[in-house]
């Protein structure tokens, strides 16, 4: 693919948007997730985001290789997460007890949201701090979106 054209691809694709799992478990307006339109997410005082990409971190409770899934739990409640034995770089994340970020698409969100896996890093390393900072970084983020 030239770099030209692999551009013009990275840009028509949205941005992940940092969520919790207790929003997406009431999103809105679903349809067909996989075709990738995503769902709304209501913010409150009547303000509401798109999103198909999304970005969450959580805590790895329990992993199902033969599935390909591992469920994580985050402040507001688990959700599952697909396609794991294929994200390059992934294995090390596949750990119960590990603080872990997700980038994926929505491929369902009750009655647990279930994300496909595009990328996965292990932050257990710094898991107090990121932990910690999760949610004020989703906030913040979803104020400047919508």
């Amino acid at each position: 693919m030239s770099k030209t054209l692999n551009t013009t691809v990275e840009r028509k694709r949205p941005p992940p948007v940092k969520v919790l799992s207790g929003q997406l478990r009431t999103a809105e307006d679903c349809g067909s997730t996989d075709s990738g339109e995503g769902c709304v997410i209501r913010l409150g005082r009547g303000r509401s985001l798109p999103v198909s990409l999304v970005w969450m971190q959580g805590t790895v409770l329990e992993v199902q290789l033969d599935r390909n899934t591992v469920l994580l739990m985050d402040e507001t409640g688990t959700f599952a997460v697909q396609g794991v034995n294929n994200i390059p770089k992934g294995k090390p994340c596949l750990s119960q007890g590990k603080y872990v970020m997700v980038m994926g698409v929505i491929q369902a969100v009750s009655p647990e949201p279930v994300i496909r896996a595009v990328k996965m890093a292990d932050l257990s390393e710094l898991a107090v701090l990121h932990r910690r900072m999760w949610k004020l970084e989703v906030e913040d983020l979803q104020q400047v979106l919508a």
